[in-house]
């Protein structure tokens, strides 16, 4: 069927499903406008946050239909950022995880990529090590989780059960790097950004937050190391940094992205005991390699949101590429108002991409959003998925 935008709007307005014009505040144009970024042309300023949806089949997490239907329908977004893909077997934490190690998820990732393209979209890859926050089942060898340290993650991930579905299981214990698997890992990380460019992606993220192998690294309470990977912050940080770096020479630099969680305690992990010299550091770090993007997490949904709180100044300071904030924003102002102290240029939305394929046109006229069903955000299949309605589709329903 083909969509005529501006009449499906007219009868949206009629049915009241969208707010009347005259109700929308003129700031609304702020978040809805384009934007040149680094290598990127965006029409608007709303990013697809990652989410972790596990649909893929765990033994050769390789993206199937399910998946190239999901992202085609939120190519709305300006820009998407995947799900966290493992940049290798051992870089798995949890079950069902589509992954970027071989040819063949290449080519699977490479159905996504042309489907969002052909819907007028552009997505990035979030590449991704889960390090001890893993289970040594979810690995082919069956190897202990890789860690900046032996010291387990006290949480939960899925692992396959006796019958093949997910079940709960506490992380494993896991072993430390030596310096021959780091430069292993951050090989891994060149070959999957090879990859990610390959199938098609815009650019890639490194996934340096909530507690994974790059924040583990970061994190001063788990980081006891001895050597030039341990101690001082440079050194904390050099893991990321060459990452990075090897990532930068196979897209390019200004289609990196670098996503940082600053407070988060996320996955057993403690808040960074300096948090203002913490990331302003590492953000000049990224400035200086003429990085395009910096992704800040506010697990906790308050502080990013607090105009007189000094993080985003301070990244913004020091950081002259893109900011991208998320972190509990839901509507239409709340995004606005961050983007207008300047503080961000774009703004990354999770859950209520979930539920609304279609959230841009929703937020741009005011209409109500779609509730998410929590229960199916990892439960595989289609439900919760791919069958969350558009405004479009509603309205086909009612008028039958």
């Amino acid at each position: 069927m083909k969509f005529y935008p501006f009449a499906w709007l007219e009868s949206a307005f009629r049915r009241r499903r969208c707010a009347p014009r005259s109700l929308i505040s003129r700031d609304f144009i702020v978040l809805f406008d384009s934007i040149s970024i680094a290598a990127l042309h965006l029409p608007n300023r709303i990013v697809m946050a990652p989410m972790t949806r596990c649909r893929a089949d765990h033994r050769d997490a390789v993206p199937n239909d399910m998946i190239v239907e999901y992202y085609r329908q939120r190519a709305g977004a300006g820009l998407i950022i995947s799900e966290g893909v493992p940049v290798s077997d051992r870089a798995r934490g949890y079950i069902n995880t589509p992954a970027l190690w071989n040819e063949a998820q290449a080519a699977g990732w490479q159905r996504v990529t042309d489907a969002v393209h052909a819907a007028g979209g552009r997505i990035f890859a979030q590449l991704w090590h889960c390090g001890r926050v893993a289970h040594a089942a979810l690995h082919a060898d069956g190897s202990a989780p890789a860690g900046v340290s032996i010291k387990p993650a006290v949480t939960q991930t899925m692992i396959p059960g006796p019958d093949g579905k997910p079940t709960p299981a506490p992380c494993s214990q896991p072993q430390a790097l030596s310096l021959t698997e780091i430069q292993g890992v951050v090989a891994d990380f060149a070959r999957a950004a090879r990859l990610a460019m390959q199938a098609g992606f815009d650019g890639v993220e490194i996934h340096g937050a909530n507690g994974y192998l790059l924040d583990q690294f970061r994190c001063p309470a788990l980081n006891t190391r001895n050597d030039a990977y341990g101690g001082s912050l440079a050194n904390r940080y050099r893991l990321l940094l060459e990452v990075v770096d090897a990532v930068a020479a196979e897209t390019g630099p200004e289609r990196v992205a670098v996503r940082q969680s600053p407070y988060g305690q996320g996955n057993d992990m403690v808040a960074d005991p300096e948090p203002l010299q913490t990331y302003p550091w590492l953000a000049r770090e990224l400035n200086r390699r003429g990085i395009g993007f910096l992704h800040i997490y506010c697990q906790t949904a308050d502080w990013i949101h607090d105009a007189s709180h000094s993080m985003m100044p301070a990244l913004r300071d020091a950081f002259h590429g893109a900011l991208i904030a998320c972190g509990g924003f839901k509507t239409t102002a709340a995004c606005n108002a961050i983007l207008q102290r300047g503080h961000a240029d774009l703004i990354a939305i999770g859950k209520p991409l979930i539920s609304n394929p279609d959230l841009v046109e929703r937020l741009r006229c005011g209409a109500p959003l779609a509730k998410w069903d929590t229960a199916t955000f990892y439960s595989g299949g289609e439900r919760g998925y791919t069958d969350y309605p558009t405004l479009e589709q509603e309205s086909a329903l009612e008028t039958r």
